[in-house]
């Protein structure tokens, strides 16, 4: 058998290519970094397919429209600036987003912060102390009470009542915002429109509460969370191929995918799924949950075409953005990208 011709070339071709041993020099750049993390093994490979392929998406000539997913503690860990860097540089086309990240950037463009905190605490005493805990984070506890106040008292003077997709909303809380790092006033400027599906389930929820309560006898701003489908759906429709940037998997991940299976079933679109698909998350597929599904099974679901260009990074995200964020903002090509006018 170790003389059958085909049994030598099958060898030899899956043994043609040996792992990089990464050699680190003084002045090595990230995008030189990354760029030996694809020649690298585990997730320092996938990290760098992932860079490859969203530069993939953002040079692609087809133009294909980029949703970027958010879910996670990414404000708390320190992305928030990256984040709206990848708004104000083109780097995504449409964003969908937890609450509670969308929060937090208001919270942040009100003064508010994260502090440096510890796993290893009383949460009790924390409790009596009015403070907050993400993980090893601290928040003021009554900045998050007095953001919730402001959600209802900013809608109460600023939103005429009426029926409004969660971008609707997003977008006409955005207005005052003067915050240049605030993902929410990159959307605002750059006509990007950001989505929170389950925006119930977080502090702008909350604050919703107290202004739907004052206001329940009268007419008011309500939130119309299939409209949101609805206008998703759109983008997808006249889009000539997509792509998805997940950081993060829950919700966001889902809705995004989703968008694929309502344009073919609501609106009769014969769509492949996503081109290109991404993801940054410490999510694992065996529990069978949607946050650490593959890209292998939204392929069954017919929402990621078979053959799309496609890289799971098993990550946790403070640490797997800025190495793909630092690849990705050396490119000048990147600048010429046009940027879309949505009509809704």
């Amino acid at each position: 058998m170790e003389d059958d011709p085909k049994f030598l070339a099958e060898r030899k071709k899956l043994l043609q290519t040996p792992i990089n041993q990464i050699q680190i020099h003084e002045d090595m750049t990230i995008r030189e970094l990354v760029d030996n993390f694809c020649n690298m093994s585990i997730q320092a490979r996938n990290i760098g397919r992932a860079a490859k392929i969203w530069e993939e998406m953002l040079t692609d000539e087809e133009r294909p429209t980029i949703f970027m997913g958010l879910a996670g503690p990414l404000i708390a860990a320190g992305l928030r600036n990256i984040l709206s860097d990848i708004i104000w540089k083109n780097m995504v086309d449409a964003v969908v987003s937890t609450g509670a990240i969308v929060y937090q950037d208001l919270l942040y463009a009100r003064g508010g912060l994260h502090h440096h905190g510890s796993i290893i605490v009383n949460d009790k005493k924390l409790r009596d102390l009015r403070i907050n805990r993400i993980y090893d984070v601290f928040t003021d506890d009554t900045l998050f009470f007095e953001t919730d106040d402001y959600v209802d008292k900013y809608t109460e003077r600023s939103i005429k009542p009426g029926n409004y997709s969660s971008r609707e909303f997003l977008m006409a809380l955005s207005r005052e915002i003067t915050d240049k790092n605030s993902i929410l006033k990159a959307c605002y400027d750059t006509n990007t429109p950001i989505f929170v599906p389950a925006i119930n389930d977080s502090s702008i929820g909350i604050g919703l509460t107290k202004y739907w309560a004052n206001n329940k006898e009268k007419p008011r701003v309500t939130i119309d969370s299939i409209k949101d489908n609805y206008e998703m759906v759109q983008i997808i429709l006249n889009s000539k191929s997509s792509g998805a940037v997940y950081i993060g998997g829950g919700v966001p991940k889902n809705f995004i995918n989703d968008a694929i299976v309502m344009a073919n079933f609501d609106f009769g679109a014969l769509m492949e799924g996503h081109k290109y698909a991404i993801q940054v998350s410490t999510a694992i597929p065996m529990d069978g949950g949607l946050s650490g599904s593959t890209f292998g099974e939204a392929t069954a679901w017919g929402k990621v075409k078979g053959d799309a260009r496609k890289s799971m990074v098993y990550l946790e995200a403070s640490i797997g953005l800025p190495l793909i964020y630092g690849y990705l903002s050396n490119n000048d090509n990147i600048s010429k990208r046009s940027r879309m006018n949505f009509q809704f």
